[in-house]
């Protein structure tokens, strides 16, 4: 009898513990669709548009709200982004603005979660340190960066946010200006940011025949390119229209590189096995289901235009 009373009692704590841990405080700021649960691991998982991630933490919350999840800051969602931060990922350089469509899928994330756009704190990190094995000081960075095997086993990331195509800007009187093909780039002097899929897309998919030149940020290789140092840059395809519109206006996209396989996305990074992995994998794969990815880039990235393809 003694031990059938103990187990009523535990079986009643139980109870109560989990109702607790079922409920959502959102302070106003509830998303459109009710916040995001899981209450198993999560596994690799792939996106709708095909990119896979890493696994996350074994042990996720049991569920994806503000009073559950362990985040840097208890009750607040701490992102981070480089510094600067471009259109037309960004507006004026200031991620707080919700401008932007890297700031808008921010904001849209943490909606999704329960947290509403005052509770979202944004902290500067450098593209090499994110992408870096050390400690995070934010639960997660938003600052295009691309899912690869390497970088997975060093840090999380969330299912992809964005399809990415690379492409190449030269100078309109550069001699590669008209190219049609990869082959027309043999011999041409291209730059890239250092630990980049743009870098790797020289090495890789262009293979040139001359070494790269390699930037500590992305804002010195375009500045190499001005200054006639290389003959052409590697970057994302919306950042290229970027460039060209506003850095660089003599500046000319030659053409994007052909996807090959499972296309590369961005993802947003969190630490190594963090315990909000699943969470913010669910949150983005929501907002790929419900179409506000595809709304957010309609808005934000449409201008950016097509560009010929190089085979």
């Amino acid at each position: 009898m003694r031990q059938r009373a103990v187990l009523t009692v535990l079986l009643g704590v139980t109870a109560l513990v989990a109702a607790g841990c079922a409920s959502s405080s959102n302070g106003g700021g509830a998303p459109t669709s009710a916040p995001v649960s899981t209450s198993a691991a999560p596994g690799p998982s792939t996106s709708a548009g095909g990119g896979t991630t890493s696994s996350g933490s074994s042990q996720p919350p049991a569920s994806c709200t503000p009073t559950t999840m362990q985040t840097h800051t208890a009750g607040e969602l701490t992102v981070a982004t480089d510094s600067p931060a471009y259109p037309p990922w960004f507006i004026d350089n200031k991620p707080s603005n919700g401008k932007g469509y890297e700031s808008a899928v921010a904001y849209a994330v943490a909606k999704q979660l329960g947290y509403p756009a005052d509770k979202l704190t944004w902290v500067t990190a450098p593209f090499s340190s994110v992408i870096a094995p050390t400690p995070k000081a934010f639960d997660f960075d938003i600052n295009q960066v691309s899912i690869t095997p390497k970088r997975a086993q060093v840090v999380d990331f969330s299912s992809g946010y964005y399809d990415v195509t690379q492409a190449v800007v030269t100078l309109k009187d550069n001699k590669y200006a008209n190219a049609k093909s990869i082959a027309d780039l043999q011999g041409a002097k291209l730059a890239a940011q250092q630990g980049t899929t743009s870098l790797d897309a020289i090495n890789d998919v262009i293979k040139p025949g001359v070494t790269p030149g390699e930037f500590p940020t992305n804002n010195l290789a375009v500045q190499a390119l001005k200054n006639g140092q290389v003959d052409g840059l590697v970057v994302d395809l919306p950042t290229a229209f970027y460039v060209t519109s506003a850095q660089v206006p003599d500046g000319k996209i030659v053409g994007q590189l052909e996807p090959s396989g499972h296309p590369e996305q961005f993802g947003l990074v969190l630490d190594k096995d963090s315990s909000l992995t699943g969470c913010v994998t669910k949150a983005v794969d929501a907002l790929r289901a419900n179409g506000t990815l595809a709304k957010l880039q309609q808005r934000w990235l449409a201008n950016a235009g097509n560009a010929p393809v190089l085979k």
